[in-house]
């Protein structure tokens, strides 16, 4: 990243959170900014095995495997460098850049990167004006980011302008409109029953400090911001079809898994860290793996695809 590109404020102040209900954009940067220290945590993760297949999961479930190793890759919206970095271990890509509006989430993902010996580079960047010349890259992912753009479609623009002729773009991690829907409502459930049932006495060693507890909420007001937009799968194919994306195909996962997962990270975020132990981590894993299964082998074939919760997007230039 070059001395050019803003610093991190990684604390917003409550005045910044205000303003910030009026400016989507400075919303994403404060909001990144103050989660890119802790987000790797906050989200489980990692960059071992487990993440790697994750990742390579839902690329495969995307794009399948033709074309590995795709040459130079971008994540747009990289945050922590999550998914590009993983799928660079798994052997999807061999070099790579992340960039992301947040200077926070860029000095991670280049931490990130230079720790696995990973060849990156990354800049601060609007995914609505991406700074790298036509023709660029084999291969452009983002996961989570898409509903995070004000301008979806013109950010596919920029993506299809970066690729090559006959590269790929891949976006996962995206949330349905129904998806969203029950997603929310069941960690606010989470969170409420959580931060009231651990004011009794005999639990006060489950509560975090009254003073994380408010600066949570303040981040959960500022992701409410940035939460912009929620996809119908067919609305989101014919976006990126209107974008220049050829052969474009959303697919979707998450129905029980995701049940499960929102309230899951919501009790998690509520106790002191370190609470739970290495037990309720496998616990949650494992639960999510059984579900995931059942979504996908059972639920996939029955359930229309509207209804679950992660949209999967890709296609090619």
């Amino acid at each position: 990243m070059s001395t050019a590109d803003p610093a991190p404020n990684p604390h917003a102040t409550a005045e910044q959170v205000a303003a910030a209900r009026h400016d989507r954009k400075l919303a994403n940067v404060l909001y990144h900014d103050w989660e890119a220290g802790t987000y790797d945590e906050k989200w489980s993760i990692s960059y071992d095995e487990r993440c790697i297949r994750y990742a390579a999961d839902r690329f495969r479930l995307a794009a399948g495997e033709a074309g590995w190793p795709y040459g130079r890759a971008l994540e747009l919206g990289s945050g922590t460098g999550f998914f590009l970095l993983n799928l660079m271990q798994a052997g999807v890509a061999s070099t790579g850049s992340v960039t992301d509006l947040s200077p926070g989430m860029v000095q991670a993902a280049l931490r990130n990167a230079e720790h696995l010996g990973l060849d990156v580079d990354g800049r601060v960047a609007d995914a609505e004006r991406i700074p790298y010349d036509d023709d660029t890259f084999d291969l452009v992912v983002g996961h989570a980011v898409l509903h995070h753009i004000p301008d979806v479609e013109l950010a596919l623009r920029e993506v299809l302008r970066v690729l090559r002729p006959g590269g790929r773009f891949v976006f996962a991690g995206e949330p349905t409109k129904i998806g969203d829907f029950y997603a929310r409502r069941l960690g606010a459930l989470t969170w409420r029953a959580v931060t009231t049932v651990t004011k009794l006495p005999p639990l006060q060693g489950w509560r975090r400090p009254q003073e994380e507890l408010d600066s949570s909420s303040r981040a959960a007001a500022l992701e409410a911001v940035v939460d912009i937009h929620v996809f119908d799968p067919a609305a989101l194919e014919a976006t990126a079809r209107r974008a220049g994306g050829r052969d474009v195909r959303v697919a979707t996962e998450e129905l029980t898994a995701a049940m499960l997962g929102w309230p899951v990270r919501t009790f998690e975020a509520a106790v002191p860290p370190g609470k739970l132990g290495l037990g309720w981590a496998m616990f949650a894993y494992r639960s999510w793996q059984r579900l995931s299964w059942l979504d996908a082998n059972v639920l996939a074939r029955v359930v229309p695809r509207g209804w679950f919760y992660n949209a999967l997007v890709t296609g090619t230039k």
